[in-house]
């Protein structure tokens, strides 16, 4: 899709201006094309020269040091850490502009769609598992900046996360908000919100699924990491696992949770069993699917977007096959499908 005049004259004048600083200076631009953008308002450009294609990325203007923004921070200190991420070519943070490595289009969820065996679904997922392992093993103590991963899964953060769904998925379904229904939910979610925050946490993605994993001569990269803040292990585990986008098989999943577990340090995730590992697992699916679904609503609600409606029977079925025949999950069940299945 060919961009707006003006902002093809937007585009064209920063490239220059990178060409100024003796950045691919050789290059001729000869194409842009508007990409398809994320559930975010950056918007994405992907430009052609005589030698190379590039993606730029245009975002609110920024006044600070580049080691201060949300997402030139974190691709530093990843790519310090020998995370794979998107190199950042140029930037022009006043006006909002990031010039970064092309890295194609062929996301994780493409590359699922033409696989036929389930020995190579688990290999793919095995390989990205491994980059996560290298991610949640950075120590703490290797922060050298203190604008880095301020924010924290604690127990504030995943109660304001279920409300959000409350919220737009009630206004999805046409219905005002019910008080007295919120606030038997939110004290039904209570002790999953509790026993989530009370673990240990590492360094989180934070937004760890197929469509923001890219594939570039047969490597893995992670991309839309700007909220990554300090987690418990299982929330990566679980939106890469369990994925609204794509129904990863049960004995894929079940095989890669054991890998997961027996590859990460005891001293790093603190739990002490492979069964508290599971129980902890399961909390975190309920609370990390239910908000995908709030998102899925909150897109629909705010821009008319349809594409991600399709997906919330999938969550909503996924929360609750993992809560039916547990005790602890009875009464939370129980209220949430009366409601759901009721509309």
């Amino acid at each position: 899709m060919k961009p707006e005049q003006t902002e093809r004259f937007f585009i064209e004048e920063l490239f220059n201006k990178t060409q100024e600083k003796e950045v691919l200076k050789n290059e001729k631009l000869e194409e842009i094309d508007k990409l398809t953008g994320d559930a975010s308002t950056r918007r994405y450009y992907r430009i052609f020269t005589d030698k190379d294609s590039y993606v730029v990325c245009l975002d609110n203007p920024f006044d600070d040091d580049f080691l201060k923004h949300p997402f030139l921070s974190v691709q530093h200190f990843f790519a310090t850490h020998s995370i794979r991420v998107p190199k950042i070519l140029d930037h022009n943070l006043p006006r909002g502009y990031s010039l970064q490595e092309d890295l194609g289009n062929e996301t994780l969820l493409h590359r699922l769609g033409t696989i036929t065996s389930s020995s190579d679904e688990f290999e793919i997922y095995k390989k990205i598992i491994d980059q996560l392992l290298e991610l949640h093993r950075i120590p703490e103590q290797s922060i050298d900046n203190e604008n880095l991963f301020q924010y924290r899964f604690d127990y504030q953060k995943f109660m304001d996360e279920t409300r959000f769904t409350f919220k737009y998925f009630m206004n999805f379904f046409n219905k005002n908000m019910d008080e007295e229904l919120i606030g038997e939910l939110e004290l039904l979610f209570d002790p999953i919100m509790k026993r989530l925050s009370a673990q240990k946490m590492v360094i989180t993605h934070r937004d760890f699924h197929s469509r923001n994993i890219m594939i570039k001569n047969n490597q893995y990269y992670f991309i839309d990491f700007q909220d990554a803040r300090w987690g418990i292990p299982q929330y990566d585990l679980v939106s890469l696992l369990e994925d609204c986008y794509y129904d990863l098989s049960e004995v894929s999943r079940n095989e890669l949770k054991k890998y997961y577990f027996e590859n990460l340090c005891p001293s790093i995730h603190g739990q002490e069993s492979y069964e508290q590992f599971l129980e902890l697992y399961d909390d975190m699916l309920i609370q990390r699917v239910f908000k995908a679904v709030g998102s899925f609503c909150y897109i629909y609600n705010w821009r008319k977007d349809e594409r991600y409606l399709k997906y919330i029977g999938f969550a909503m079925e996924k929360i609750r096959r993992v809560m039916m025949n547990k005790h602890k999950y009875r009464e939370l069940k129980k209220k949430l499908f009366q409601h759901y299945y009721a509309n």
